[in-house]
């Protein structure tokens, strides 16, 4: 799985954040590294010439062989509970996208060789 982290301007220290970032990234979706081929980060301080207000923000995009990218974004006071946040939304966007396409196959049919059962 490749990790790509983008920050905006007004984000200090990016070296140890991208570090950080691609760490807790690698945790999070390890149970997806076979099906994930990629993940993009963009953190980003939209309002950062003035104080307030949750103007941090996360957006994080997977791309899975074979399939459309998942896109989640979070919005919080700190880049930290901004990155946090998006990275649960994605977990849960790619456990039901990838719970879908799996278990469609996994399920028993109620009907016995394409015949509906009846008493």
């Amino acid at each position: 799985m490749q990790i790509q982290i983008n920050t905006s301007n007004g984000i200090e220290n990016k070296e140890a954040l991208e570090r950080w970032a691609d760490t807790e990234m690698r945790q999070t979706l390890a149970r997806f590294a076979a099906e994930v081929t990629r993940v993009e980060i963009h953190l980003s301080d939209e309002n950062h010439t003035a104080s307030g207000g949750a103007d941090k923000r996360c957006t994080m995009e997977a791309r899975i062989a074979g399939h459309q990218p998942l896109a989640v974004s979070h919005h919080a006071a700190g880049l930290d509970e901004a990155f946090r946040g998006a990275a649960e939304k994605l977990k849960r966007a790619l456990d039901s996208t990838l719970g879908r396409l799996y278990g469609r196959r996994d399920r028993d049919s109620i009907r016995k060789d394409g015949d509906a059962v009846v008493e």
